[in-house]
């Protein structure tokens, strides 16, 4: 039996199933920035498509990653940084608190509950954020946060982009290790 050499580098799946990648690549600053960002949580749900048994399946020992706690986790993100910064809404994070800084990885059990739960988190997440960014009078608009001082909604969409593909290579090495899945 011959097998054909994969690459790390092949698409996830074919281009007919692939709904990432479909933001601007010219215009103005906001379209491609909230494009990015889209393109990338995209990628996130392709990633965890199909292993809703699996998605609490955590990397090696004594680690916590799982493809559930990176939901969870960004569900926490979009969140702080969309809600609590630039909405200035005092809400509290959905699955890690002061008391419980890593919840949102070590609370994330199996079962069919817990899969529903984040992701229903994390879409209204998305939801919001998406609505922020769309209805906010410019780039510029801004928030303060303890940990960076004050921030325009421009950082916070980079540093969004930044933290998902951060993860979504973390979400490459699970899908792997769960299935033998490769590819960007």
């Amino acid at each position: 039996m011959t097998t054909t050499p994969r690459s790390r580098a092949e698409i996830f799946a074919g281009p007919e199933e692939d709904g990432r990648f479909r933001g601007p690549a010219t215009g103005e600053e906001r379209g491609m920035l909230a494009g990015f960002l889209a393109d990338q949580r995209a990628t996130l749900e392709l990633k965890c498509t199909g292993l809703e048994a699996d998605l609490s399946r955590r990397s090696v020992e004594p680690s916590t990653l799982s493809l559930l706690g990176l939901v969870r986790h960004l569900a926490d993100v979009e969140r702080r940084w969309f809600r609590q910064v630039l909405a200035q809404q005092d809400v509290a994070l959905r699955f890690s608190s002061p008391t419980d800084p890593d919840g949102d990885f070590d609370g994330a059990d199996s079962g069919p509950e817990a899969v529903r739960e984040g992701w229903a988190a994390w879409r209204a997440e998305v939801e919001f954020a998406d609505r922020f960014v769309a209805e906010a009078p410019d780039l510029d608009v801004e928030g303060h946060d303890e940990w960076r001082g004050t921030v325009s909604l421009r950082w916070v969409l980079i540093h969004m982009v930044e933290e998902y593909a951060r993860h979504n290579g973390h979400a490459d090495l699970l899908r792997e290790r769960i299935d033998g899945a490769i590819g960007i």
